[in-house]
């Protein structure tokens, strides 16, 4: 049985149940809005409902982001030690020196959320590759444990017993052994979880924080502007830091390279063991789904990898250069997306579906040789969830993109988000639905 059947018979269960499930839906909402599972100090939008898949499915998944992650680990490979190959990625000086520095544990993106629309094994394609900053494990995690809580899934699990997965421990615990790899004394290390303070996701790098005290490690939360390269260590005042988990993404990096030149320089030393280092750049510019389309990028990988590019990687092109390229975008606007190569949240991604041609034409002219891509436009898959509104539940069609955790190079659980609109994101209106593996 796939997770849509699931998703129909919990659907059919509540509507036809209204009064059983009100009140207890209003509870889950204060439990939710008491919790950790805060976005920009809101509490985060969700629905009395899961995303549900079968153990299958998150097989499907599993191989998905396993046979990502191995091609991503290719081209890094292959930026690393082809300087021709490096030119079509256009980095800026410094950041390609960043990335080029050994990181002395072996895995290019220690950690990395792959977001994908998925329908099934053969149907799906790629939106984006987050292995800068991957976030949300708290939002999944926390929701997910209220709503196993609430009445309608109590009701549920009876018939058909479910799995949240785990990704906060389960974190914690592979980072340690990456830094095994970085350090192999058996030093128990200083851990601070690392980003620019009006960036951060406070609840989740909080619950981070205790995880790594629960495991017996001191754990600090820091601002890289903070911190002291000296006598050979980075240091938070007086505390050495021996790992640090990088929650900065590289576009801010960037712009505040200047603000955060002791971090900078002791990364660059290797003082201390940064999970993961800025090498994850390869793949998380949006720039890296037009070279995968390269031909002399196809030719450097197996016969499946190729297959899989062709099948599951949207065309990408850089937004820049011919006129052709202008009047290709225009003319089609709702064939395509355009996108900044390096921003996260979907800031400055515009769907051209959703724009008059005036505006559109605005809009491209406002990006057109911006460090923009144009990228075949996915529509999401979906399904009906349950939503309640004006007193009563009822169902509504919803588009979904699934996000695939791949810690150390393998699969370790999934965040769900759905929506109404063709830009589901965290700064659009949308829902987080915990990830429920259905047990058979």
């Amino acid at each position: 049985m796939t997770g849509e059947k699931y998703q129909e018979m919990y659907l059919e269960m509540v509507l036809e149940n209204q009064e059983r499930y009100k009140d207890d839906y209003k509870k889950t909402v204060e439990r939710v809005a008491n919790s950790t599972a805060i976005y920009k100090n809101k509490p985060v939008p969700f629905l009395y409902n899961p995303m549900f898949f079968s153990e299958s499915e998150e097989e499907d998944l599993r191989w998905i982001g396993k046979m990502m992650m191995d091609i991503g680990e290719s081209i890094t490979d292959r930026y690393i030690r082809d300087e021709e190959f490096r030119k079509k990625f256009g980095f800026p000086d410094f950041i390609e020196r960043m990335i080029l520095r050994d990181n002395r544990y072996g895995v290019h993106v220690p950690v990395a959320r792959f977001d994908v629309f998925y329908r099934d094994r053969e149907n799906f394609k790629f939106c984006e590759l987050n292995t800068d900053g991957s976030s949300a494990m708290n939002e999944d995690n926390t929701i997910g444990g209220i709503l196993l809580r609430s009445r309608a899934m109590e009701d549920f699990i009876r018939e058909h017993p479910v799995r949240n997965p785990e990704l906060i421990k389960s974190w914690v615990r592979e980072s340690i052994k990456i830094y095994r790899k970085w350090d192999e004394t058996g030093k128990k290390p200083n851990v601070a979880i690392v980003d620019f303070t009006e960036s951060g996701t406070s609840a989740e790098f909080q619950l981070f924080k205790e995880t790594y005290e629960n495991e017996g490690y001191s754990c600090i939360i820091a601002d890289p502007r903070d911190l002291q390269y000296r006598d050979g260590g980075l240091y938070h005042q007086n505390y050495r830091i021996d790992l640090v988990y990088r929650r900065i993404v590289t576009f801010e990096l960037i712009e505040k390279f200047y603000q955060a030149d002791e971090f900078v320089k002791a990364y660059m030393d290797d003082a201390v063991c940064v999970v993961g280092t800025i090498r994850s750049q390869v793949i998380h510019n949006k720039i890296f789904f037009k070279i995968l389309h390269n031909q002399d990028t196809l030719d450097g990988l197996r016969e499946d990898q190729r297959e899989f590019i062709r099948k599951h990687i949207p065309f990408t092109g850089l937004f820049k250069g011919e006129e052709e390229v202008f009047q290709e975008v225009l003319n089609n606007k709702n064939r395509y997306i355009i996108k900044p190569m390096d921003m996260n949240a979907s800031q400055g991604v515009y769907p051209g579906r959703d724009f008059k041609e005036e505006r559109w034409e605005s809009i491209l002219r406002d990006t057109f040789n911006r460090d923009y891509i144009y990228q075949e436009f996915i529509d999401p898959y979906k399904r009906e969830f349950v939503v309640y509104e004006d007193g009563r539940f009822r169902g509504e069609r919803l588009g979904s993109i699934v996000g695939i955790f791949m810690y150390n190079r393998n699969y370790s659980g999934l965040y769900t988000r759905l929506g109404r609109n063709n830009i589901i994101s965290g700064v659009t209106d949308y829902y987080c639905a915990p990830n429920m593996i259905v047990q058979t």
